[in-house]
């Protein structure tokens, strides 16, 4: 992946999104996602957890798909391995997401390309909370 999925502009405008849903995200305090989601939540965003194997995480509702969670989602935050990414981009422009975010170590551009061609915009192996951190 090359760094055009890492414009400064589109990461800002991601993370100005209020709804994010974290697709992956795990009930476990070690793994990264849970961190991340407890920072997002502490900056103010609305955490939607998203994972079949989850009822709940960090106190919230967890959803077995994007497409069960019942409120627009701005955008979609990915914790899952790259081969799951086309999936899960289809389920991002189904829903309108507005942006496609895949965290570090994830890359997939058949589900970049999905993204785009669905109107979304897309930043790829970066962290939310380090980027977070660093345009606060």
């Amino acid at each position: 992946m090359s760094t055009q999925r890492q414009q400064p502009e589109v990461i800002a405008a991601a993370l100005g999104a209020k709804t994010v849903a974290i697709v992956g995200l795990s009930s476990n305090p070690m793994r990264p996602s849970y961190g991340v989601a407890e920072y997002l939540i502490n900056a103010g965003f609305e955490v939607i957890p998203v994972n079949p194997r989850e009822q709940e995480v960090l106190g919230l509702r967890c959803y077995p798909s994007l497409a069960e969670v019942p409120v627009a989602i701005d955008m979609v935050d990915v914790f899952r391995e790259s081969a799951a990414v086309t999936e899960i981009a289809a389920q991002a422009v189904a829903v309108k997401a507005k942006f496609l975010w895949l965290q570090l170590g994830v890359a997939s551009d058949e589900g970049v390309a999905i993204a785009e061609a669905g109107g979304m915009q897309c930043i790829v192996d970066l962290c939310t909370k380090i980027e977070h951190q660093r345009m606060a």
